[in-house]
């Protein structure tokens, strides 16, 4: 058995792991993210661009830390009307991206990246459309207050397999997508290198 390496601290992306019954370890690469798209939105670079060059960074990382396993990574970035949001530093900005995002619909794109010894084995791509309903900023206030700093952790602030649902009025794409990791995909090639067959 080959051992399997998830690089990544998200809690969503290791539910979403283990729930395919494959025995992994889970690690945190130390990936400054901002200062590593910087260069790539001085360039022009999309939003899924990015999620895909971080993606393989964190690969990169976790892979010369852990040679001998094969590396799952994987990133998400949002984007509204071609800009780029990043993750909300506390619920203040929390507040205020979430009224920005209120009514619109904006893009979710997942990026995931497999490795082995430095060696791109594998890299996939999707996207996801969120319409979030038109939000009052009382209840925005009142859903950060149940939500609590958790909700941080998440670029759209909802966390689709929570309560932040409530604040969604549509969804287009695939569910693990919206979620972070292009799971489908990712098990397709796990499945060709001799993993999650039954």
């Amino acid at each position: 058995m080959k051992e399997l390496v998830l690089a990544s601290g998200s809690k969503a992306r290791k539910a979403l792991l283990a729930g395919t019954g494959l025995a992994f370890r889970q690690v945190s690469p130390d990936l400054d993210e901002m200062a590593a798209s910087e260069p790539l939105l001085r360039a022009g670079a999309g939003a899924g661009d990015i999620a895909s060059t971080l993606a393989l960074a964190k690969a990169t990382l976790a892979s010369e830390a852990e040679p001998k396993a094969l590396v799952v990574a994987a990133d998400q970035t949002l984007e509204l009307d071609g800009l780029l949001f990043r993750k909300a530093e506390d619920m203040d900005a929390a507040r205020q991206q979430l009224l920005e995002l209120s009514g619109k619909t904006h893009h979710l794109h997942s990026a995931v990246a497999c490795m082995r010894a430095g060696k791109t084995l594998f890299e996939a791509r999707d996207s996801a459309a969120i319409t979030l309903r038109a939000i009052r900023a009382d209840e925005v206030g009142r859903y950060l207050a149940a939500a609590g700093p958790q909700i941080l952790s998440s670029v759209g602030l909802y966390q689709l397999e929570g309560p932040g649902i409530r604040l969604i009025e549509s969804v287009e794409g695939d569910y693990f997508t919206v979620l972070g990791l292009p799971l489908l995909p990712l098990l397709g090639f796990l499945r060709e290198n001799g993993l999650g067959t039954f």
